[in-house]
């Protein structure tokens, strides 16, 4: 018990900026939810259910202007796309769990929590799923009841939520920061940036940032892939001349003696 509790205090504290960061983010997702016609119940259940800033965003925005539904469901569908990617990049780590496990796992991961879960399986050989989904479940929380709050607020404050664009875009170059690896994750991140632009001026649609993720996330892993595949035959070799020179030295060494 001693351990499980102290586990549960450990992964607090790494998730604890990350929930702090939600408070102001979630007051403002659920003062804009209350605008858009959602009372507090239906804001917890898509708080949970959906648990996806942007996603949250862009439903109250459409419904606040009365789009389609069927217009909401394709725009929320590519938007939420890039959970592939980002869960296929956390496979490795996770192959040893159960279906059940990843699917618990999986109804609760979003961009933040994926980006604290990936640096800490990339750097902590003891971070395990068990302690991911701990880091899964406080930001949920936090989230939820920030979302809460704020659609019980919501009719006694007047909010611009034009400041959000900036918080939104300040925690998304956090999480950029987070992953950048090397020269090709800037590349990729620098080449993503302009195509969505161009992108957005000819669809005039924010579906170009959908569209410019996928194609800078393909082009990249291509560039990797084709890298990777140069760098194993230079590292054979180097493997096969250092064991040549390793058997030279103890040919000689048996010679002396």
């Amino acid at each position: 018990m001693e351990k499980e509790n102290k586990a549960w205090l450990d992964v607090l504290k790494i998730a604890m900026p990350l929930c702090l960061s939600y408070i102001p983010i979630g007051l403002a997702c659920g003062i804009l939810l209350h605008t858009s016609g959602f009372n507090i119940l239906l804001t917890g259940l898509v708080s949970i259910l959906v648990f996806s800033g942007g996603a949250q965003f862009l439903l109250a925005s459409m419904l606040a202007i009365h789009a389609p539904m069927l217009q909401v469901l394709i725009m929320l569908l590519f938007l939420e796309l890039r959970y592939a990617l980002l869960s296929a990049s956390l496979s490795p780590y996770l192959r040893k769990e159960p279906l059940g496990f990843l699917i618990y796992f999986a109804s609760s991961m979003n961009d933040e929590n994926y980006a604290i879960n990936y640096l800490k399986f990339a750097t902590d050989k003891k971070w395990n799923g068990h302690k991911a989904v701990m880091v899964n479940h406080y930001s949920l929380l936090f989230w939820t009841v920030s979302n809460m709050v704020g659609s019980t607020i919501g009719n006694l404050i007047h909010f611009n939520v034009s400041i959000v664009n900036f918080t939104l875009a300040a925690l998304f170059g956090y999480m950029l920061v987070m992953q950048i690896k090397n020269w090709l994750s800037v590349l990729v991140s620098l080449g993503s940036g302009i195509l969505a632009v161009i992108l957005m001026l000819l669809l005039k649609s924010t579906m170009g940032l959908v569209i410019a993720t996928l194609v800078a996330s393909f082009a990249g892993f291509l560039v990797e892939h084709a890298l990777e595949g140069k760098k194993k035959p230079f590292l054979l070799t180097s493997i096969r001349l250092r064991r040549r020179g390793q058997m030279k030295g103890m040919a000689k060494e048996d010679d002396q003696d």
